[in-house]
């Protein structure tokens, strides 16, 4: 039987201001609150809170046999959670239904997983309580930033104990290989990849309301045709896609919720079912090992990371930020943090590119600037403004090499304190075992306490007659 795995990316980043030379050491404050309330309220109305009707809707329907997974980003979510609460409820209901799973991911939609293990790890941690605290799940299955993966990533995300984790399946590294197939990864091979079906999740995301296209008008019908008819030992059809593309990049007029509401009846006809990622991992066997020499993404016909690291100014940027990423970690101010990790979003060196794209990235539709030039001008200023702050923490006389031996002391100092807390949780169980131990088992309801070993008191009666015997011999 085939199955299709339906994911879903939300992501939106802080916005920066415009920001001038002259705001440098005297405006502390980077973002444009204003465009970020504007665009998460608009697309929510548009896109975010139609499409949880739509897919609640559609769970009811087919009896829970609908089953999709998000990704949101942590500065997402907390944009969501001040300008459109409605949608995190909306999320928690769909997630009650049993047919949502949520995904991990780096907290701020970073590019750490490609310079920075320590601040990668810390960033997916935070990502993951998030999402706990929000909707009561623990991910089980990883999803990095614009699905950006290789043999050393596999790593670290294995290490941190994921079954799964999603991908693109990327021509140059599949060859002759289908990515309709569950895959282990060639460097941690426990780890189990879900390879993105490029061309029949592109076909709804980007070419589902083009007149030009040669398949055009697309209907659920000869959608799901187009699935059932491929070779019948590829079971798996992973469409990965932006959430947005449900009444934003695909406006409601266009028939995309129609053609979505449409799919189960059809893929029932087919016997073709839903599962989630980790429903993947657990019931499929994987075919074989996928090795990934060099990070790929779903960015782009290159596939590759040049969308974000691909000119000597995505670089210097990136460079500078995460020069300060062992001060940073040092530092307690609450603040610099959350600018951290505002200013890690993957989104910030996107506009930097001067690649030509014409995939209708999400990205390059909302960017804020006039040219490339114009972003990288922009965030170095904020940068710099961020620079001067954290070296008024640590200042640059004290070389990474202290720092790293501080940070390396504070570790263990943490060691320490876990392990002595360790300690007295085992002699508190201790002692409470030893305290029932003074009492036998009850009888009928009650306690009885046990003889004693120790030598009986003197009875007070006993004192006072004595008391008086020696008054006698006085008097």
């Amino acid at each position: 039987m085939k199955s299709i795995c339906f994911y879903f990316q939300i992501h939106q980043p802080f916005r920066l201001k415009t920001y001038r030379f002259f705001d440098i050491g005297n405006d502390h404050y980077y973002y444009d609150d204003f465009a970020n309330e504007d665009i998460i309220t608009r697309i929510a109305q548009r896109s975010y809170m139609p499409a949880c009707e739509m897919l609640l809707e559609m769970i009811k329907e087919n009896g829970k046999k609908f089953k999709v997974a998000f990704s949101i980003s942590g500065t997402a979510l907390e944009q969501l959670e001040q300008y459109v609460p409605e949608f995190i409820d909306s999320m928690k209901e769909l997630s009650e239904t049993g047919c949502v799973e949520f995904l991990s991911e780096t907290y701020a939609h970073s590019l750490s997983s490609l310079v920075d293990p320590d601040e990668f790890v810390a960033q997916v941690k935070a990502h993951d309580e998030k999402i706990y605290q929000l909707f009561g799940q623990k991910p089980k299955v990883f999803r990095n930033t614009e699905l950006i993966y290789d043999d050393d990533i596999a790593l670290m995300v294995a290490s941190m104990g994921f079954k799964g984790a999603i991908t693109d399946g990327a021509k140059h590294i599949l060859g002759w290989k289908s990515p309709n197939y569950l895959y282990k990864s060639a460097s941690a091979p426990k780890l189990r990849l879900l390879l993105k079906n490029s061309k029949l999740s592109d076909d709804i995301s980007f070419r589902f309301s083009n007149p030009d296209w040669g398949a055009y008008p697309l209907t659920a019908d000869k959608y799901i045709d187009w699935i059932a008819s491929l070779p019948e030992e590829e079971m798996l059809v992973n469409l990965f896609m932006n959430y947005e593309t449900f009444g934003e990049l695909q406006p409601r007029e266009s028939g995309i919720f129609e053609f979505m509401k449409a799919l189960p009846r059809f893929a029932s006809e087919h016997g073709i079912e839903f599962m989630t990622p980790s429903e993947v991992v657990s019931k499929m066997k994987p075919v074989g090992e996928l090795s990934v020499m060099h990070p790929i993404s779903w960015a782009d016909e290159a596939r590759d990371t040049s969308a974000w690291m691909g000119n000597i100014l995505q670089e210097e940027a990136v460079n500078k930020l995460y020069c300060l990423a062992e001060r940073i970690r040092l530092v307690p101010d609450k603040r610099i943090h959350q600018d951290w990790n505002y200013l890690q979003a993957s989104d910030h060196f996107y506009y930097m590119s001067t690649k030509h794209s014409s995939d209708g990235s999400v990205h390059s539709h909302y960017s804020p600037y006039d040219s490339p030039y114009a972003a990288f001008t922009n965030y170095m200023n904020v940068l710099s403004d961020f620079m001067i702050r954290v070296r008024e923490q640590f200042p640059e006389e004290i070389e990474n090499e202290e720092l790293n031996s501080l940070l390396l002391t504070i570790r263990n100092q943490e060691k320490e304190i876990e392990e002595l807390n360790r300690e007295v949780e085992m002699l508190r169980n201790n002692i409470v075992k030893d305290t029932a131990g003074d009492f036998a088992p009850r009888v009928e309801g009650k306690e009885e306490k046990k003889p004693s070993t120790k030598s009986p008191a003197k009875k007070p009666a006993a004192r006072k007659k004595t008391a008086t015997k020696n008054e006698t011999k006085k008097s």
